[in-house]
């Protein structure tokens, strides 16, 4: 029986900072704005994953919501003039008219860019995740990924796959090991992250352990 805990949630307060950055006392606006924080994190992730997105954090002041998007590629989520931005501005006023009724928020959009994109294990799993729904041989993508995040500077990463694997009959794991994971070492900056595949054969978990 292993206990296992996440390792980012392990380190919070710590080396992580949290996503969401606001404090509500009135357990009802807590609780609102922790389910409007959920759906907005969900529906900017798949409708910006073509930028690779790998983090959105989200601050709320008394009448003003900060968005902090981090992107491999910025430039695709501007767009030409900052249309993309303002189209992104517009959805999200709309989203937030519906779940936070009554008030009125000002928002703001803050693009990040994402400078060593293979020492974000959200980027890995994807790129990981997208070559196996293309049909490409298991052990090579997560061998080369593997090779690409050691020459960017990472310390050790560690991937395991879940699933229907290469569309095999019966499910099983696979772990993959390059360098040092050291999971219980604390002061250790450890990004983790989990990603579903979906295949022809049905869903291929891929979880990325990746230290920095």
């Amino acid at each position: 029986m292993g206990q296992k805990v996440n390792p980012k949630g392990l380190r919070l307060g710590v080396i992580y900072n949290w996503n969401s950055r606001w404090f509500f006392s009135n357990k009802r606006a807590y609780r609102e704005a922790l389910k409007s924080d959920i759906s907005i994190r969900k529906t900017l992730m798949d409708k910006l994953a073509f930028a690779s997105t790998t983090q959105i954090d989200i601050e709320r002041a008394i009448n003003k919501i900060t968005l902090i998007i981090y992107s491999v590629k910025p430039g695709m989520i501007i767009g030409r003039g900052g249309k993309g931005l303002e189209d992104i501005k517009k959805y999200i006023a709309v989203f937030l008219k519906g779940a936070e009724q009554g008030k009125e928020s000002k928002l703001d959009i803050k693009i990040e860019p994402v400078k060593k994109p293979y020492l974000s294990a959200y980027f890995v799993a994807q790129s990981v995740a997208e070559k196996l729904v293309r049909n490409f041989p298991h052990r090579s993508v997560v061998h080369n990924a593997m090779n690409r995040v050691m020459e960017a500077g990472g310390k050790g990463i560690k991937i395991q796959l879940g699933g229907r694997i290469a569309g095999a009959e019966i499910s099983r794991r696979e772990k993959y090991f390059q360098g040092s994971i050291p999971t219980s070492t604390i002061r250790e900056e450890i990004d983790f992250v989990r990603y579903p595949a979906l295949t022809k054969s049905g869903y291929i978990g891929v979880k990325v352990w990746l230290c920095k």
